[in-house]
């Protein structure tokens, strides 16, 4: 697991705490928590990441059609 760090400057601490969410966020660690939090069925295990597939899929399809 890699450390995240976010440095206080000038004891701005709104904006650190602002900076270390979205370091988070992209991080993909909320997401990872939400998921253990509960019991998640096969079924759905398959079913979200067909889904999670299909959104990179397209997200990848429209960069190459603008991409031009």
């Amino acid at each position: 697991m890699k450390a995240i760090e976010v440095r206080v400057i000038d004891n701005d601490l709104e904006k650190a705490m602002r900076i270390l969410k979205k370091k988070i966020q992209n991080d993909g660690l909320f997401k990872r928590l939400k998921l253990k939090k509960s019991y998640e069925k096969p079924s759905e295990h398959r079913r979200r990441k067909q889904r999670e597939a299909l959104r990179r899929q397209r997200i990848a399809a429209s960069r190459r059609r603008y991409s031009r």
